[in-house]
């Protein structure tokens, strides 16, 4: 007999999904000493804030009846709600960063790329193609000259003074020196993707596009050669779809379309040991499918 509070079929498999989601971030934080209280608090915040989203124009101009529906639907007190809602929100890292800004424009402007792909190497000053055209593109509120010497701190670009150019080092961006904007790629890419997945599981299943290719029974030789090819699905995927999405940007600015939307699109790769074949045993009567 099935207990009263037991998960249904359908919480069983949330629960299990979660699990698969949580582990991975259970073990940043204890190798970065993140205590679970600190991981818990922010889950219910979360937790009020969805539940007020939830209950959007149903009880608004009732703040008791509001509280009351959160406390029910999260099983926090009313008392936890209120006092949650009093706090201010946690300050969240960066995700982005002009420096990234400038080199993911380099790899999908037109006026820097050939027949081949990005210019490797543009006059410092002048017109485009130039660094100097190149980083106005992005901002005007910080000097080119200072986008530059951050770009050579962070590795990104190499300077000829005797040529006076500037030489891309790198068609991607990951900031090794500064662990908070680390965290705040970590928090956007996952975020994103799994608010993707979370739409189209409580929708039609075909709000977002969200994908996977599995490939199993490898050896550790083949995966070793399966990296490059994975890097050059992603290098093809920024030097093809960058312009046409740059050119959707540009074509919105001169028709002066509110420009309101954003899209993300990642590709990322995981690589583990497959899981031990279980043991012969007895024909089961019934088994039990995989989440």
């Amino acid at each position: 007999m099935t207990a009263p509070d037991a998960p249904q079929p359908e919480q069983q498999a949330l629960l299990r999904a979660a699990a698969q989601v949580l582990e991975p971030l259970a073990r940043l934080c204890v190798v970065r000493g993140v205590p679970i209280q600190a991981v818990e608090e922010l889950l219910r915040r979360a937790y009020v804030q969805s539940a007020r989203e939830a209950c959007a124009g149903s009880a608004a101009s009732q703040p008791d009846r509001l509280t009351s529906r959160v406390s029910t639907m999260t099983g926090l007190t009313r008392r936890e709600v209120r006092r949650i809602d009093a706090l201010a929100g946690p300050d969240l890292p960066a995700a982005r960063s002009l420096a990234s800004d400038v080199l993911t424009r380099w790899i999908v402007d037109p006026e820097f790329r050939d027949e081949t792909g990005p210019l490797t190497s543009l006059r410092r000053q002048g017109l485009a193609p130039s660094f100097q055209a190149l980083a106005e593109r992005v901002t005007r509120d910080v000097h080119p000259r200072s986008l530059l010497a951050e770009m050579e701190r962070l590795q990104m670009v190499s300077v000829d003074a005797e040529a006076d150019t500037v030489t891309l080092m790198r068609d991607a961006f990951v900031p090794r020196n500064d662990w908070a904007q680390m965290m705040g790629f970590l928090g956007a890419n996952v975020g994103d993707h799994l608010r993707a997945a979370t739409a189209n599981v409580l929708g039609s299943g075909n709000e977002h596009f969200e994908q996977s290719l599995l490939a199993d029974e490898l050896s550790a030789e083949s995966v070793a050669q399966a990296r490059p090819l994975i890097a050059e699905q992603w290098r093809t995927l920024m030097t093809r779809l960058g312009p046409q999405l740059q050119a959707l940007m540009d074509a919105d600015q001169a028709a002066g379309r509110p420009r309101d939307q954003a899209v993300r699109i990642g590709l990322y790769s995981w690589t583990q040991t497959m899981d031990a074949p279980a043991a012969a045993a007895p024909t089961p009567t019934a088994s039990e499918p995989k989440p």
